[in-house]
């Protein structure tokens, strides 16, 4: 049974989730922070607050009900994460309680397969204040060919002609897909060898997004002085797997006043995520 080809413009209910201390810890540890990132890691160190990684909120949103029975059900292990973007309206608070709706943008027919855009506005339940916008785009292999709209071609955040203003390498852990996981997103492709196969790995392959966190951390880190409250936004597109244990380079070309292009290499250099563009405030 194909996926619904009208579900753009599907908006859905609002859903709550709400989150503690705990979550940003594990949050930070699974996309790699550690003992010199105390802030992120732990909530007891003295004269040093907690604080949220900014990138947290691409796995904090509800969503609101409906979203995926909107599209209709396709196979799991045909779905590839293509691109990925958060827009931060304020600094995630350590605990509270947000509402979001979440959104059907476009499905589009790419032949091969189809590619489905979602986007999300979440707000702080206390005060009503806006916290962070997402947008996702999945491609689903195999669902293609409908001879639908090709949608628009993907833009934006080519590194200049020149050497990076900045590089940050980071190893992952060889386990690094099991700790991640903890985060919600227990798709097997990240965690069981025998669907990894199906899905033509030959094992299992660390999930986009927590390429995506650490990518967000060495941009933090580099461009916003370890202030999250300094970070705005970051999108970036899926190029190639990860697997747990390979080291990533995240390389920074500053662009614009609070704008930065950036892309991640895996350890034999082949662009992983790509298209990369990120604004903070200088």
């Amino acid at each position: 049974m194909p996926i619904n080809h009208d579900a753009a413009g599907f908006v859905s209910e609002p859903g709550e989730r709400s989150w503690t201390s705990t979550d940003g810890l594990l949050y930070a540890l699974g996309v790699g922070a550690g003992l010199d990132e105390l802030a992120f890691t732990t909530e007891n160190t003295a004269n040093l607050p907690q604080r949220v990684l900014p990138t947290m909120g691409v796995v904090m949103n509800a969503g609101g009900g409906g979203m995926f029975e909107a599209i209709g059900p396709f196979d799991l292990t045909m779905l590839v994460h293509g691109e990925q973007g958060i827009t931060l309206h304020r600094e995630i608070p350590v605990e509270g309680t947000l509402s979001s709706v979440g959104r059907v943008v476009g499905v589009w027919d790419k032949g091969s397969g189809a590619a489905v855009q979602l986007a999300s506005d979440a707000t702080l339940v206390e005060t009503g204040e806006p916290l962070f916008s997402t947008r996702m785009t999945m491609f689903i292999r195999g669902e293609g060919g409908w001879g639908g709209d090709r949608g628009p071609a993907a833009t934006g955040g080519e590194p200049p002609e020149r050497e990076p203003d900045h590089r940050v390498s980071y190893r992952t852990r060889p386990d690094q897909a099991l700790l991640y996981r903890l985060n919600g997103d227990r798709n097997p492709l990240h965690s069981d060898p025998s669907f990894a196969a199906m899905a033509g790995f030959d094992r299992p392959i660390l999930h986009g997004l927590c390429t995506y966190g650490f990518s967000g951390r060495a941009l933090l880190h580099t461009l916003c002085g370890s202030d999250p409250s300094r970070f705005r936004s970051m999108d970036g597109r899926f190029a190639s797997p990860v697997f747990p244990g390979e080291e990533l380079t995240i390389e920074m070309w500053v662009v614009g006043d609070g704008e930065c292009t950036f892309r991640t290499l895996g350890e034999d250099g082949r662009v992983v995520l790509k298209g990369g563009e990120h604004t903070f405030t200088p």
